[in-house]
């Protein structure tokens, strides 16, 4: 066990005040290999994913790593590979990378349970449709409101695909905690051409996504192109407007993005634009005691910039932000709070580790 103490003295984009914490990273196990999504089973034991398909217990009194054995189809390729895990009364929901065949693959979700460390009883509960070749932009996020699972489905670099709510790739999908269909979704209300799975459009790779303990609402944060990642809600029958509009963002080149205008009224405002991009990924609302005065703010986790932010919440409403800590563990992929309020990490890098952050 490594313990290193680190002083928060980083802002970002000139926050009212600057906050200074002494802050203590903890090394819980190493030996990772970029790994993606975790999620507690219970206060001891976390599920982790790696991207080349392997799925892991870790003992968390005992620092151990125990192997969870799978038989998924998982098409390791590019950001492709297994995703992200969400334990939910007994059972394991697992997005991935899914080989379709011919080179394509799709973001596919299914739901088991662990049994001595085999994932059996798996069932397939969505695909997103069409399968497409590019080995990007698979979203993969999950999170649980009530009976309803949401999935984030990345565009898979196909821009405009993203604004046709008859296709799932760039869109937020609800379903049944089973795989149904909630007939309360758009399709069976006002947006009769979209998929009976799609929930809202215009997203171009969300790879973070959670639920506020405090309005009980689902939010993102979603990957711009050159500029233009935001953090933004989860809204029935909406649209945040990708490819039409990049929210400030550029093409890679320079160019502009789309020819839509963010005044128009079709597309739903985010909460907060990043500019240059962060390159957002894993999210957690904060509830606990270690850092009880963060209470309902959000912790986003950064990859271009390695660091953690913090975005101040007020009334459903981003007010602020400040970095926690940056060039510490490596490309910040995802972020859980446990039962106490302290904070586990996970970086997207090819050898590293679950690091755990308290006071």
């Amino acid at each position: 066990m490594k313990v290193f103490i680190s002083i928060l003295i980083l802002i970002l984009f000139l926050p009212s005040v600057v906050k200074t914490e002494e802050l203590q990273f903890t090394e819980i196990v190493d030996g990772l290999k970029h790994p993606w999504g975790m999620s507690f089973i219970d206060p001891s034991n976390l599920l982790v994913t790696e991207r080349s398909g392997r799925l892991v217990r870790i003992h968390l009194p005992s620092q151990k790593i125990f192997p969870v054995s799978h038989t998924l189809k998982v098409l390791v390729l590019r950001q492709g590979g297994l995703l992200d895990v969400l334990y939910h009364e007994g059972h394991v929901y697992l997005s991935y990378s899914e080989d379709r065949g011919s080179g394509e693959s799709s973001t596919s979700v299914v739901r088991g349970k662990i049994v001595n460390d085999v994932l059996t009883d798996v069932e397939k509960l969505f695909r997103a449709e069409p399968p497409l070749k590019p080995g990007f932009h698979f979203g993969s996020r999950l999170v649980i409101q009530g009976n309803f699972l949401f999935i984030s489905a990345g565009e898979r670099h196909g821009g405009m695909i993203a604004q046709d709510g008859s296709k799932h790739p760039g869109s937020i999908i609800r379903i049944n905690l089973d795989g149904s269909i909630p007939i309360s979704n758009p399709h069976f209300i006002s947006k009769k051409d979209w998929s009976p799975e799609v929930y809202q459009i215009g997203v171009r790779n969300p790879q973070g996504m959670a639920l506020s303990p405090f309005d009980h609402q689902v939010y993102i944060v979603n990957h711009g192109a050159k500029g233009g990642d935001f953090l933004g809600k989860v809204k029935f029958g909406e649209n945040y407007g990708w490819e039409e509009i990049g929210w400030g963002g550029t093409n890679y080149n320079g160019s502009k993005i789309g020819s839509g205008k963010a005044s128009d009224p079709r597309f739903m405002k985010p909460m907060r634009i990043w500019i240059p991009s962060i390159a957002p990924s894993g999210m957690a609302f904060y509830q606990g005691d270690t850092f009880k005065e963060w209470d309902g703010d959000v912790l986003v986790g950064s990859l271009k910039f390695d660091m953690l932010v913090k975005v101040d919440m007020e009334e459903s409403k981003a007010v602020g932000e400040t970095v926690i800590f940056r060039d510490r563990i490596g490309r910040v992929r995802d972020v859980e709070i446990d039962h106490k309020g302290d904070i586990y990490l996970l970086a997207d890098e090819a050898y590293t580790s679950l690091w755990k952050l308290t006071r």
